[in-house]
């Protein structure tokens, strides 16, 4: 198996689970980008999220440097790592698991952020 056909793997799985995450978020997102900005700028603000969901899906997912360990010899001059079935496995398995795991930090940080801006807004109503 060749490491660019490894690469392209990787890069499919991780533009998917950043799909289905950015997906199954849209709606609150939405929600609650209405809320805190108002509807008419919601949608601009929406797109740039998604946007930077995508981003930080696929650069997570898609680990340059563990990859570089597949086609760079080793410290002590032997031949790069052999792409097996094993190793495509636990590629792909590392691929979903990091895409979440980045992903999942900044939701985090936009519902907290979100958070603190949708208690502002409603202290501002009530006065």
């Amino acid at each position: 198996m060749s490491f660019l056909l490894l690469l392209v793997i990787i890069l499919v799985i991780s533009i998917i689970v950043s799909g289905l995450v950015i997906f199954f978020f849209n709606k609150p997102i939405k929600k609650m980008l209405i809320r805190v900005v108002g509807e008419e700028i919601a949608q601009a603000w929406q797109k740039f999220l998604t946007f930077a969901l995508l981003v930080v899906g696929i650069s997570s997912g898609v680990n340059i440097w563990r990859l570089e360990r597949f086609i760079q010899p080793t410290e002590d001059g032997k031949t790069p790592l052999a792409i097996t079935n094993q190793v495509i496995s636990l590629e792909i398995y590392r691929a979903v698991i990091s895409t979440l795991g980045g992903m999942a930090w900044a939701l985090l940080i936009f519902f907290v952020v979100a958070l603190i801006a949708f208690v502002i807004v409603k202290r501002k109503e009530a006065k």
